[in-house]
């Protein structure tokens, strides 16, 4: 068996972006027993062990029974802050080939400085049959952000690095006169298509050092994409966890992997989209059930959002509420604000700390600064959109939204065994 945290690296070397995210997540869940359903076809009635897709979103869900038990619904996000390849992206100046990229989320842009930087996503191509969607990934060294040396930025000591987005962050890929349709030439030539066919995409570039263990003693995780990806590794292992117990759960455990968090969650794909309400409902007719049933079940029905949670940084201690320190390896983060940042309340944080406590796992409890406004979840978008109660919690880290973040390695597998415990009912 593969140590969980070996898992986890080898899940997010996997998912350099959403898509492929979603791809790994369908192959854990194909290899655990669940098959896949489409939003487009009809579903037959009754139970079982199922998935559905949409583009960098999946939703599972294990209803042994058919019946009509609350749902147990852990939702994460697949994607991360990065840099995305734009539309007419061949550029380039001063005798230097270059793509054009738009900025996507609240990355940190220094972070993406002077790395060896490949490329993934999607590809709209048409074939003979119709458009279709194709995965598309590069793992050699293309594109470089190169910072400008000292000897040119002598202020960057005293004032700091000073970054525009349109100016300073397009990766080079070569030297010599801009070609138009040298990118197009590329997904071409991955895909073995001819550049006509090339429609359409959705790639972002990726950093392409891999996830490692770190420390003295190998107690930290160094990676990308952590925030999120690791709650979406401990979901699904939850979730597939769930179907292994000798007795069926007393709910209906769904995991939701949502695209777009970063940039407000308004999208199909989204948490603020009717994508989780429209498959519970169909879970529901498909057992037989109706509208004032669904309704019944969702007032029953409890959530927990899945999201990084930061720890006390040791280079910045003053940033953190003093009262509510967060270590790293502490146990899952209770994630808690008074302005409805998180969905946190009193009998939603209750059931994550029971969840714990059965799981035989610590836990924190993260608090924002009155002066210093904290980020926000799916959490309270779920919670708006189905009336269903909800609480945040997540895996304490450090580098939140850089291209490289960092964790420990205890509070992965812990995350993984609280959800197990929460979706257990």
């Amino acid at each position: 068996m593969v140590a969980p945290i070996e898992d986890l690296l080898s899940f997010i070397s996997a998912s350099p972006s959403p898509y492929h995210a979603v791809a790994e997540t369908g192959r854990r869940l194909a290899g655990a027993g669940f098959s896949e359903l489409q939003l487009t076809e009809p579903w037959s009635p009754g139970g079982g062990l199922h998935w559905v897709q949409r583009g960098g979103a999946l939703v599972a869900w294990a209803d042994v029974t058919g019946s009509d038990e609350p749902f147990r619904v852990v939702g994460a996000h697949t994607d991360s802050p990065n840099l995305r390849i734009k539309p007419r992206p061949d550029t380039g100046t001063a005798g230097w080939r270059q793509l054009g990229v738009e900025v996507y989320g609240g990355a940190l842009a220094n972070s993406w400085l002077d790395r060896d930087l490949g490329l993934s996503g999607r590809v709209a191509v048409r074939t003979d049959a119709g458009i279709s969607e194709r995965l598309f990934r590069v793992d050699r060294p293309l594109l470089r952000i190169p910072q400008l040396a000292i000897h040119l930025d002598r202020e960057i000591s005293s004032q700091g690095l000073k970054l525009n987005a349109q100016q300073h962050l397009t990766p080079v890929w070569g030297v010599g006169p801009v070609t138009d349709g040298a990118f197009v030439t590329l997904l071409a030539e991955q895909l073995g298509v001819e550049a006509e066919a090339v429609l359409g995409w959705d790639v972002m570039v990726h950093d392409l050092t891999p996830p490692v263990r770190l420390g003295i003693h190998e107690e930290l995780v160094a990676a990308p994409r952590i925030d999120n990806q690791l709650s979406c590794w401990a979901a699904i292992d939850a979730l597939i966890a769930t179907t292994e117990s000798a007795a069926p759960p007393p709910v209906v455990p769904v995991v939701c992997l949502f695209d777009h968090e970063e940039v407000g969650s308004t999208s199909s794909t989204g948490a603020d989209g009717s994508l989780l309400a429209n498959v519970l409902e169909r879970i529901d007719l498909a057992a037989g059930g109706g509208r004032e049933r669904l309704l019944r079940r969702l007032a029953g029905s409890h959530a927990a959002s899945a999201d990084g949670a930061h720890a006390t940084h040791p280079n910045y201690p003053e940033r953190h509420d003093p009262e509510h320190r967060v270590a790293i390896d502490g146990g899952p983060v209770i994630k808690i604000n008074a302005n409805q940042r998180y969905a946190t309340d009193a009998n939603t944080a209750a059931l994550l700390i029971d969840a714990c406590g059965r799981a035989g796992v610590p836990h924190q409890v993260f608090v924002s600064r009155n002066d210093q406004p904290c980020g926000s979840t799916i959490g309270p978008l779920t919670s708006a959109r189905l009336g269903m109660a909800t609480a945040d919690i997540g895996v304490a880290q450090l580098s939140m939204h850089s291209a490289r973040e960092l964790c420990g390695v205890q509070d992965p597998p812990r995350l993984a065994a609280a959800l197990h415990a929460f979706l257990s009912g």
